[in-house]
């Protein structure tokens, strides 16, 4: 259903650099790329991209009170290596992997470079 996901950045070739390694712990690659713009994606045939631009408007870009973005893992193990990676890579701890209530739904939340709140997330019977 969501196509893709873009968030602003105020420096590109640093954020993109930050991305290129993160997004790789999950298979995703570079998809799409502008002068100002660039997606990444496991399969773009399937849609769910994730991108990052520079705001149209000039203006600096600026994080979204309450948003949060979220990447879906296959298991509690990639969620705990795509948060170790995100950490290595500069990002700063919005809380550690774990288990979140009693469903099973296990998750390790940051912020990247630019300050966006982000998660990789497992669910049980999710996979595959």
């Amino acid at each position: 259903m969501l196509g893709y996901i873009t968030v602003g950045t105020n420096d590109l070739a640093k954020s993109a650099a930050f991305y290129d390694v993160l997004l790789a712990e999950l298979g995703g690659k570079r998809a799409m790329e502008e002068e100002n713009y660039i997606a990444w994606a496991v399969d773009i045939s399937a849609g769910g991209m994730f991108s990052i631009m520079k705001p149209h408007d000039g203006k600096a870009a600026s994080v979204g009170n309450g948003t949060m973005f979220a990447f879906a893992t296959t298991s509690t193990e990639q969620v705990d290596r795509f948060y170790a990676k995100a950490i290595e890579l500069g990002a700063t701890c919005e809380g550690k992997p774990g288990p979140r209530g009693d469903s099973g739904f296990y998750a390790g939340y940051f912020r990247d470079l630019e300050g966006n709140k982000i998660n990789g997330f497992f669910m049980p019977g999710m996979e595959g």
